[in-house]
């Protein structure tokens, strides 16, 4: 492993620590050289995933980019980092298991709605509104009045397979075009 500092190929491992779920090993190192100290992680890949954008791009699958997304979704709220994590290293792998050579950007960010709508609504809404490209106000307010019906609606199913469970265990993306100047005008 090269340093980071001044690029010499003489580092050592110092010590070495595995995540708690298993998904990736932690190791601290040092270089002989300039005596810098740095920290690699290292983890599983099963495959390599392409994205497909919505302007037809494929790119290869960015971990750290998806990380940044779910990070500033979820800033300033009562989830960890170890949590956010967590939920990109279980999207990352759905998407390796998934058998597709190409996923579709819009897949991951559902894949990614789905999770914050069960964990915390004002990081799903802060999520949600970069993925369908909400421009002024009244995009937030009508998504949200969307959910407090989708919620209003569970609530109301007595008998159904979700009977006793919150809004925050049950899945709320609501269905909204994607990719228009305005979301939530029908005349088209």
């Amino acid at each position: 492993m090269r340093c980071p500092f001044c690029a010499s190929v003489d580092t050592q491992v110092k010590d070495s620590r595995m995540a708690e779920d298993g998904s990736y090993i932690k190791r601290r190192r040092f270089c002989a050289e300039c005596g810098s100290r740095f920290t690699t992680f290292e983890r599983v890949q099963l495959k390599e995933v392409m994205v497909k954008k919505l302007n037809g791009i494929v790119v290869p699958f960015e971990r750290e980019k998806l990380l940044k997304s779910v990070k500033v979704a979820c800033k300033k709220r009562p989830i960890t980092d170890e949590r956010i994590d967590k939920i990109v290293s279980s999207i990352q792998r759905q998407l390796e298991a998934s058998g597709e050579v190409e996923i579709s950007s819009r897949e991951i960010g559902v894949l990614v709605m789905d999770i914050l709508s069960n964990l915390d609504i004002v990081a799903y809404i802060r999520f949600a509104s970069v993925y369908y490209n909400f421009e002024k106000k009244e995009d937030f307010l009508k998504f949200i009045d969307t959910i407090k019906k989708e919620i209003s609606a569970l609530d109301e199913k007595v008998d159904s397979e979700i009977t006793g469970k919150t809004y925050n265990q049950c899945s709320i993306i609501p269905e909204f075009p994607v990719g228009s100047k305005d979301l939530f005008n029908n005349e088209k």
